[in-house]
């Protein structure tokens, strides 16, 4: 699947689909009814979203019940080994993502950036718009837009982040990272690793790093991470971290959630957590 797919999809309308569809599964409605919600067909709808997702609309909410989750969750205790598995397989339709982090130094957080240049672009998304900030030494920034949010306020958070950097906008050069992150398979080679470059404390950047090692298609709990990082007290403070990841989708914060199964909140939106992690584990069983 292709980014301009997205003009297709309309995420809008997915996300509006996938939170009734969610709101009243117990239920089970029928595709007309979720259909009529969205302002579409029946048929119509249908084809967009199992062109979206991979499968039906009733079989990508299946994914994301308490139940399902919960077995998921169980999965963690092996994400050693299935990070392994998924790493052999970057010609497969597993889209694995082989991303590489590198934190600045500490002189670097000190100075907050100064002079460094960031080109930076908004693109269309699987998950609706997405604003990409890129350095020579990787990939600094990508976050998501409210559907009801302007653009340019989310720019600014980025100047925030990075305020005393240098800012141009280059949609060429962003857009062909933007196409490799959410389509692997457009990378020039198989595996080659996309880089990203974080600002953080020693403490974000160990969690950050074990973000990276749960493999596409699974969830682990706040605890797992914990563990990981051999600090298997600090819960909120591994939340915190969670939080405060500026790299959204490429360092998998959305894969982190409660123990009791419920996905729980997501910096760009509750929603479009449970879209991407549908979405991943219906790409990942394909």
């Amino acid at each position: 699947m292709t980014l301009t797919m997205s003009h297709e999809v309309n995420y809008a309308r997915i996300a509006e689909a996938i939170q009734y569809l969610e709101e009243n599964f117990q239920r089970q409605p029928e595709l007309d009814e979720v259909a009529e919600k969205v302002h579409l067909s029946p048929f119509h709808f249908q084809r967009l979203f199992t062109e979206w997702a991979g499968i039906s609309p009733k079989r990508f909410v299946q994914f994301l019940t308490i139940d399902f989750l919960k077995e998921k969750i169980q999965e963690s205790k092996n994400l050693a080994e299935a990070a392994e598995t998924a790493g052999l397989s970057s010609q497969s339709r597993v889209y694995d993502l082989f991303t590489t982090l590198e934190a600045m130094t500490p002189q670097e957080y000190k100075q907050n950036g100064s002079g460094l240049r960031i080109e930076y672009g908004f693109h269309d998304t699987p998950f609706g718009q997405a604003l990409v900030g890129v350095t020579e030494r990787g990939i600094c920034w990508l976050s998501f837009i409210a559907v009801d949010q302007e653009g340019r306020s989310e720019l600014e958070r980025m100047k925030q982040h990075w305020h005393n950097s240098l800012f141009h906008e280059n949609t060429e050069l962003t857009g062909i990272l933007a196409n490799q992150v959410f389509n692997p398979l457009n990378r020039a080679k198989p595996g080659d690793k996309l880089h990203v470059l974080v600002k953080g404390t020693n403490f974000q950047i160990k969690v950050w790093e074990a973000l990276l090692r749960l493999p596409l298609g699974s969830v682990a709990t706040y605890q797992h991470i914990a563990g990981q990082i051999n600090s298997p007290k600090a819960l909120q403070a591994v939340g915190s971290a969670v939080g405060s990841n500026h790299i959204a989708y490429l360092i998998p914060c959305h894969r982190v959630i409660r123990k009791d199964g419920i996905l729980g909140e997501y910096r760009w939106g509750a929603t479009r957590k449970k879209s991407i992690i549908g979405w991943e584990m219906a790409h990942r069983q394909a």
